[in-house]
Protein backbone atom coordinates (compact mmCIF):
# COMPACT_ATOMS: atom_id res chain seq x y z
CA UNK A 1 0.00 0.00 0.00
CA UNK A 2 1.44 3.34 -1.09
CA UNK A 3 -0.12 6.67 -0.13
CA UNK A 4 0.63 9.99 -1.75
CA UNK A 5 -0.93 13.22 -0.48
CA UNK A 6 -1.05 16.36 -2.63
CA UNK A 7 -2.29 19.59 -1.03
CA UNK A 8 -2.93 22.64 -3.22
CA UNK A 9 -5.64 24.95 -4.49
CA UNK A 10 -8.41 23.38 -6.61
CA UNK A 11 -7.03 24.69 -9.90
CA UNK A 12 -3.61 23.20 -9.27
CA UNK A 13 -5.21 19.96 -8.10
CA UNK A 14 -7.10 19.78 -11.40
CA UNK A 15 -3.82 20.16 -13.28
CA UNK A 16 -2.20 17.50 -11.09
CA UNK A 17 -5.09 15.12 -11.72
CA UNK A 18 -4.95 15.73 -15.47
CA UNK A 19 -1.21 15.04 -15.51
CA UNK A 20 -1.69 11.87 -13.46
CA UNK A 21 -4.55 10.72 -15.69
CA UNK A 22 -2.48 11.24 -18.83
CA UNK A 23 0.54 9.45 -17.35
CA UNK A 24 -1.46 6.48 -16.09
CA UNK A 25 -3.23 6.33 -19.43
CA UNK A 26 -0.01 6.22 -21.44
CA UNK A 27 1.33 3.39 -19.28
CA UNK A 28 -1.88 1.39 -19.53
CA UNK A 29 -2.16 1.86 -23.29
CA UNK A 30 1.47 0.88 -23.77
CA UNK A 31 1.15 -2.19 -21.60
CA UNK A 32 -2.37 -3.45 -22.34
CA UNK A 33 -3.71 -1.43 -25.25
CA UNK A 34 -6.56 0.06 -23.22
CA UNK A 35 -7.09 2.34 -20.23
CA UNK A 36 -9.93 1.49 -17.84
CA UNK A 37 -11.22 4.23 -15.54
CA UNK A 38 -14.11 4.49 -13.07
CA UNK A 39 -15.77 7.88 -12.60
CA UNK A 40 -17.62 9.37 -9.62
CA UNK A 41 -20.44 11.88 -9.54
CA UNK A 42 -21.05 14.79 -7.21
CA UNK A 43 -18.69 17.63 -6.41
CA UNK A 44 -15.61 15.85 -7.77
CA UNK A 45 -17.25 15.54 -11.17
CA UNK A 46 -18.20 19.21 -11.20
CA UNK A 47 -14.75 20.32 -10.07
CA UNK A 48 -12.56 18.13 -12.29
CA UNK A 49 -14.42 16.64 -15.26
CA UNK A 50 -14.11 19.74 -17.48
CA UNK A 51 -10.33 19.72 -16.98
CA UNK A 52 -10.09 16.02 -17.84
CA UNK A 53 -12.39 16.39 -20.84
CA UNK A 54 -9.97 18.96 -22.28
CA UNK A 55 -7.09 16.48 -22.38
CA UNK A 56 -5.81 15.65 -25.90
CA UNK A 57 -6.49 11.95 -25.38
CA UNK A 58 -7.47 9.11 -27.71
CA UNK A 59 -10.83 8.42 -26.08
CA UNK A 60 -11.50 5.53 -28.45
CA UNK A 61 -8.97 3.51 -26.42
CA UNK A 62 -10.42 4.33 -22.99
CA UNK A 63 -13.04 2.25 -21.18
CA UNK A 64 -15.04 4.47 -18.82
CA UNK A 65 -17.10 2.91 -16.03
CA UNK A 66 -19.20 4.39 -13.24
CA UNK A 67 -18.34 4.17 -9.55
CA UNK A 68 -22.01 4.34 -8.61
CA UNK A 69 -25.38 5.50 -9.80
CA UNK A 70 -28.65 6.61 -8.29
CA UNK A 71 -31.85 4.77 -9.22
CA UNK A 72 -33.06 7.47 -11.58
CA UNK A 73 -33.42 7.71 -15.38
CA UNK A 74 -30.30 8.80 -17.30
CA UNK A 75 -31.98 12.11 -18.13
CA UNK A 76 -32.58 12.96 -14.46
CA UNK A 77 -30.47 15.84 -13.06
CA UNK A 78 -29.58 13.55 -10.13
CA UNK A 79 -28.04 10.96 -12.47
CA UNK A 80 -24.27 10.60 -12.27
CA UNK A 81 -24.35 9.55 -15.91
CA UNK A 82 -26.12 12.79 -16.86
CA UNK A 83 -23.37 14.73 -15.09
CA UNK A 84 -20.60 12.78 -16.84
CA UNK A 85 -22.32 13.18 -20.20
CA UNK A 86 -22.63 16.96 -19.82
CA UNK A 87 -19.18 17.65 -18.37
CA UNK A 88 -17.01 15.02 -20.05
CA UNK A 89 -18.49 12.66 -22.61
CA UNK A 90 -20.06 15.21 -24.93
CA UNK A 91 -17.35 17.92 -24.67
CA UNK A 92 -14.60 15.33 -25.31
CA UNK A 93 -16.67 13.46 -27.91
CA UNK A 94 -16.08 10.15 -26.17
CA UNK A 95 -17.42 7.34 -28.37
CA UNK A 96 -20.69 6.03 -26.97
CA UNK A 97 -19.38 2.46 -26.82
CA UNK A 98 -16.50 3.49 -24.57
CA UNK A 99 -18.77 4.54 -21.68
CA UNK A 100 -20.35 1.72 -19.72
CA UNK A 101 -23.45 3.07 -18.01
CA UNK A 102 -25.02 1.66 -14.87
CA UNK A 103 -28.75 1.23 -15.48
CA UNK A 104 -29.94 2.92 -12.34
CA UNK A 105 -33.47 3.20 -13.71
CA UNK A 106 -33.86 -0.60 -13.87
CA UNK A 107 -36.82 -2.01 -11.95
CA UNK A 108 -34.69 -4.96 -10.78
CA UNK A 109 -31.59 -3.37 -9.25
CA UNK A 110 -29.89 -6.66 -8.24
CA UNK A 111 -30.24 -7.82 -11.84
CA UNK A 112 -28.76 -4.51 -13.05
CA UNK A 113 -25.85 -4.97 -10.62
CA UNK A 114 -25.20 -8.47 -11.94
CA UNK A 115 -25.31 -7.17 -15.53
CA UNK A 116 -22.79 -4.46 -14.70
CA UNK A 117 -20.49 -6.98 -13.01
CA UNK A 118 -20.69 -9.06 -16.20
CA UNK A 119 -19.72 -5.98 -18.26
CA UNK A 120 -16.72 -5.36 -16.00
CA UNK A 121 -15.53 -8.96 -16.37
CA UNK A 122 -16.17 -9.00 -20.11
CA UNK A 123 -14.03 -5.93 -20.71
CA UNK A 124 -11.44 -6.30 -17.94
CA UNK A 125 -11.32 -10.01 -17.12
CA UNK A 126 -11.62 -11.68 -13.73
CA UNK A 127 -10.92 -10.12 -11.36
CA UNK A 128 -11.92 -6.91 -13.16
CA UNK A 129 -8.91 -4.65 -12.67
CA UNK A 130 -9.47 -0.96 -13.31
CA UNK A 131 -6.38 1.10 -14.07
CA UNK A 132 -7.60 4.21 -12.27
CA UNK A 133 -10.55 4.92 -10.00
CA UNK A 134 -11.40 8.53 -9.22
CA UNK A 135 -13.32 8.88 -5.96
CA UNK A 136 -14.94 11.63 -4.00
CA UNK A 137 -15.36 11.33 -0.24
CA UNK A 138 -18.38 12.15 1.88
CA UNK A 139 -18.27 13.99 5.18
CA UNK A 140 -18.97 10.65 6.86
CA UNK A 141 -16.18 8.91 4.93
CA UNK A 142 -18.42 7.20 2.38
CA UNK A 143 -17.11 6.50 -1.12
CA UNK A 144 -19.18 5.48 -4.15
CA UNK A 145 -22.44 4.38 -2.51
CA UNK A 146 -20.63 2.48 0.24
CA UNK A 147 -21.65 3.95 3.58
CA UNK A 148 -20.17 3.51 7.08
CA UNK A 149 -21.41 0.39 8.83
CA UNK A 150 -23.49 -0.80 5.85
CA UNK A 151 -23.75 -4.51 5.09
CA UNK A 152 -22.44 -3.90 1.55
CA UNK A 153 -18.96 -3.39 3.01
CA UNK A 154 -18.90 -7.16 3.53
CA UNK A 155 -20.14 -8.09 0.04
CA UNK A 156 -17.74 -9.94 -2.23
CA UNK A 157 -19.63 -9.27 -5.46
CA UNK A 158 -18.00 -6.81 -7.87
CA UNK A 159 -21.12 -4.63 -8.10
CA UNK A 160 -24.02 -4.38 -5.67
CA UNK A 161 -27.46 -2.84 -5.37
CA UNK A 162 -28.76 -1.15 -2.26
CA UNK A 163 -32.24 0.05 -1.35
CA UNK A 164 -31.48 1.65 2.02
CA UNK A 165 -28.79 4.25 1.45
CA UNK A 166 -28.73 6.64 4.44
CA UNK A 167 -28.86 9.66 2.12
CA UNK A 168 -31.39 10.16 -0.67
CA UNK A 169 -32.14 8.55 -2.95
CA UNK A 170 -32.06 5.25 -1.04
CA UNK A 171 -31.93 3.01 -4.15
CA UNK A 172 -28.52 2.85 -5.86
CA UNK A 173 -25.95 0.75 -7.70
CA UNK A 174 -22.30 0.77 -6.65
CA UNK A 175 -18.91 -0.79 -7.15
CA UNK A 176 -17.85 -2.70 -4.04
CA UNK A 177 -14.73 -2.80 -1.90
CA UNK A 178 -13.23 -5.80 -3.77
CA UNK A 179 -13.54 -3.96 -7.09
CA UNK A 180 -12.02 -0.76 -5.72
CA UNK A 181 -9.17 -2.59 -3.99
CA UNK A 182 -8.30 -4.48 -7.17
CA UNK A 183 -7.64 -1.23 -9.06
CA UNK A 184 -4.09 -0.26 -9.97
CA UNK A 185 -4.50 3.29 -8.65
CA UNK A 186 -7.12 4.99 -6.51
CA UNK A 187 -7.30 8.79 -6.62
CA UNK A 188 -9.35 10.42 -3.85
CA UNK A 189 -10.26 14.07 -4.39
CA UNK A 190 -11.62 15.99 -1.39
CA UNK A 191 -12.39 19.69 -1.20
CA UNK A 192 -13.59 21.77 1.75
CA UNK A 193 -13.26 21.69 5.51
CA UNK A 194 -16.35 19.47 5.85
CA UNK A 195 -14.21 16.60 4.51
CA UNK A 196 -11.24 17.28 6.80
CA UNK A 197 -12.27 14.90 9.58
CA UNK A 198 -12.96 11.99 7.24
CA UNK A 199 -9.66 12.54 5.44
CA UNK A 200 -7.67 12.72 8.68
CA UNK A 201 -9.27 9.57 10.05
CA UNK A 202 -8.70 7.62 6.85
CA UNK A 203 -5.03 8.60 6.66
CA UNK A 204 -4.02 8.70 10.32
CA UNK A 205 -6.35 6.48 12.38
CA UNK A 206 -5.44 2.82 11.90
CA UNK A 207 -8.65 1.77 13.66
CA UNK A 208 -10.91 3.82 11.37
CA UNK A 209 -13.49 1.65 9.60
CA UNK A 210 -15.00 4.22 7.25
CA UNK A 211 -15.29 3.09 3.62
CA UNK A 212 -12.68 5.71 2.70
CA UNK A 213 -10.24 4.23 5.23
CA UNK A 214 -10.98 0.67 4.11
CA UNK A 215 -10.36 1.56 0.47
CA UNK A 216 -7.16 3.48 1.25
CA UNK A 217 -5.75 0.69 3.41
CA UNK A 218 -6.59 -2.01 0.88
CA UNK A 219 -5.56 -0.16 -2.28
CA UNK A 220 -2.46 -1.04 -4.26
CA UNK A 221 -1.77 2.68 -4.58
CA UNK A 222 -3.81 5.59 -3.22
CA UNK A 223 -3.36 9.27 -4.07
CA UNK A 224 -5.19 11.95 -2.09
CA UNK A 225 -5.76 15.30 -3.81
CA UNK A 226 -6.77 17.77 -1.10
CA UNK A 227 -7.35 21.48 -0.98
CA UNK A 228 -5.99 23.30 2.08
CA UNK A 229 -9.32 23.10 3.91
CA UNK A 230 -9.69 19.34 3.45
CA UNK A 231 -6.09 18.86 4.63
CA UNK A 232 -6.44 21.22 7.60
CA UNK A 233 -6.75 18.47 10.25
CA UNK A 234 -3.84 16.31 9.10
CA UNK A 235 -0.92 16.19 11.52
CA UNK A 236 1.53 15.94 8.60
CA UNK A 237 0.96 18.07 5.51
Amino acid sequence: MLHEVVVDNPGALGDALAARFAGEGRRALSGRGRFAVALPGGSVARAFFPRLAALPFDWSRVELFQCDERAVPPSDPESNYALARALWLEPARVPRARFHRMEGEAADLPEAAAAYAHALRRVLGTPPRLDLVLLGAGEDGHVCSLFPGHALLRRRAWVAALTDAPKPPPRRLTLTLPTLRAAETIVVAALGDAKAGAVRDALEDEACSSPLALVARGARRAIFLLDHAAASRLSRR
